[in-house]
């Protein structure tokens, strides 16, 4: 379903977001379409790298991340894939009843916390279910870089897997279909285990494949191991009874019960950017100069959590009675 979008729009908003139209939504899967925006004036939209996302600011005012499904160096197009979730807090549900071709939205440049290893000798992809979304573009640069790889795409059945035409039947493709094997879940230890000599691993999906993932590739190198979740890895951290320093400043906030850090920060004033709130987009990524950090995120990896330098203060505590904050 494809219609012209003729509206003239500005190229971006004032508070440095990008405006956009609904293009074009496609059927992709049960419950899954992919939603093209682009500009009406044709001019190119941000470079993107396989493993980028943006924030797509909806109408209703609710912010949604989502996964960019192709990559471009100079894109007239974003198109992002994304699944009705029968548990939507309002954004998908939002997206497929009311979202309309020809309107118009807002997005924010791409953001990539999840880049491919251009070094890596062997590249090995897992998706499962509408995680094949940044996979998908990474498959489609492996490909025209001719570098090596392959692919394990796990999901209940085929009828809920997206992109089944272009992947299914490819030589560098391993489809598993749990209903196809007797319920049985895709073997990410035996994925592990037989990948190629120093290979770079890559898994997005649901919160339990991304648990089996990070234990079946706990003994590697985390240089290694690359993950992206698209739904908040734990709850955040609201217990408070902590300080807060200002380090630009030398200002203290006590984070209350009940509040994380972001909403006490704002609460005294500072003005922060953030967008998911939930740990998953990276954006209040903070520089820590003091203190122990308490990391609920789903972006830093578990080196960078033990390293200490920088927390999401969206959905991240503290360990520590004090921690200074490069604010």
């Amino acid at each position: 379903m494809t219609v012209a979008v003729t509206t003239p729009v500005p190229l971006a908003a004032s508070n440095g977001l990008i405006d956009v139209c609904l293009a074009a939504i496609r059927p992709a899967a049960d419950d899954t379409n992919l939603f093209d925006f682009s500009r009406s004036d044709q001019a190119p939209l941000p470079p993107a790298e396989p493993g980028a996302h943006i924030d797509l600011h909806l109408p209703n005012g609710m912010t949604r991340q989502y996964s960019l499904v192709t990559p471009h160096q100079n894109p007239d197009c974003y198109t992002l894939g994304i699944k009705r979730d029968p548990n939507s807090r309002g954004g998908s549900r939002y997206i497929f009843d009311e979202l309309k071709v020809g309107q118009a939205v807002r997005i924010s440049a791409p953001r990539n916390h999840f880049p491919l290893a251009a070094a890596a000798p062997h590249h090995v992809l897992i998706a499962g279910g509408i995680g094949i979304t940044p996979i998908f573009a990474m498959i489609q640069r492996l490909r025209a870089d001719g570098a090596p790889f392959n692919l394990h795409y796990a999901g209940r059945s085929r009828s809920q897997l997206a992109f089944l035409d272009d992947l299914d039947g490819a030589p560098f493709a391993h489809i598993h279909c749990d209903d196809e094997h007797d319920g049985a879940l895709l073997d990410l230890m035996s994925v592990v285990a037989h990948a190629p000599a120093g290979s770079h691993f890559y898994c997005c999906g649901p919160a339990p494949m991304l648990e089996v993932f990070r234990a079946a590739t706990v003994a590697l190198s985390p240089e290694r191991v690359h993950f992206e979740y698209f739904t908040p890895k734990e709850e955040a951290s609201t217990a408070g009874g902590f300080v807060v320093e200002l380090a630009r400043s030398g200002r203290e906030v006590l984070i209350p019960l009940g509040q994380t850090i972001l909403e006490a920060l704002r609460e005294a004033g500072l003005e922060l950017d953030s967008s998911c709130q939930e740990g998953i987009c990276g954006v209040c990524e903070t520089k820590v100069i003091a203190g122990i950090p308490d990391h609920r995120d789903a972006v830093l990896s578990d080196g960078e959590h033990a390293a200490n330098k920088t927390m999401m203060i969206c959905c991240s505590g503290s360990k520590s009675e004090r921690l200074v904050l490069d604010l």
